[in-house]
């Protein structure tokens, strides 16, 4: 008994994490790289929250809360909110739906709910207008795309991969498109009419 007696004392002294539990540690907790700062509309978003809340605006205390919580939920993704690019994006979609859910209470005749929708697309349009970031029409999409075509053509790209070189060269980070903003389905649609015609 007295020969056990250390081995116990010694299993008790020493804490042990569940195999589980130590495997999840992420190798993210010991990256010696800084975390990448927030997006500057995202701090203006979360300061302009608090002043909401002391002017107890609701409607745009509302439109702030729902923006912030989305990208709380994209961070939680594998496609979280690093750029203002990325947020003034979220705010135009969230700016279309709010004017989709205003034809829909004008509809069914509740003009109240309509106008709170309104209120809320106006807010979401001013922050995606005043971002800075820079927004592109169609007429200068097809533009972009017809340098990228005739480049691309220039060095002897053809056929099918000429499609997939053009969204390359286009949606890359550093590409022709990085740090505008615009309606990625649409450049997509644009690409297919450009590749088409050639």
């Amino acid at each position: 008994m007295a020969s056990k007696l250390p081995m116990l004392l010694r299993s008790f002294g020493r804490p042990t994490l569940p195999r589980t539990a130590a495997l999840r540690v992420s190798r993210a907790a010991y990256s010696t790289e800084p975390p990448a700062p927030p997006p500057p509309l995202l701090a203006k978003l979360k300061d302009d929250l608090k002043a909401a809340m002391r002017a107890k605006d609701a409607n745009r205390l509302a439109v702030l809360r729902a923006v912030l919580a989305e990208t709380l939920n994209a961070s939680k993704t594998d496609k979280p909110i690093k750029t203002d690019v990325q947020l003034v994006g979220l705010l135009q979609k969230s700016a279309r739906k709010s004017q989709e859910a205003a034809a829909e209470a004008r509809q069914a005749g509740r003009e109240d709910l309509a106008e709170k929708e309104e209120a809320q697309q106006r807010i979401l349009e001013e922050y995606a207008a005043g971002s800075g970031v820079k927004e592109m029409g169609e007429a200068e999409l097809r533009q972009v795309i017809e340098s990228a075509k005739a480049a691309l053509v220039a060095q002897g790209v053809k056929g099918a991969a000429l499609h997939g070189e053009i969204i390359k060269n286009i949606f890359k980070p550093g590409g022709l498109l990085d740090g505008a903003s615009f309606d990625k389905k649409r450049a997509v649609t644009l690409i297919k009419e450009a590749c088409q015609a050639s």
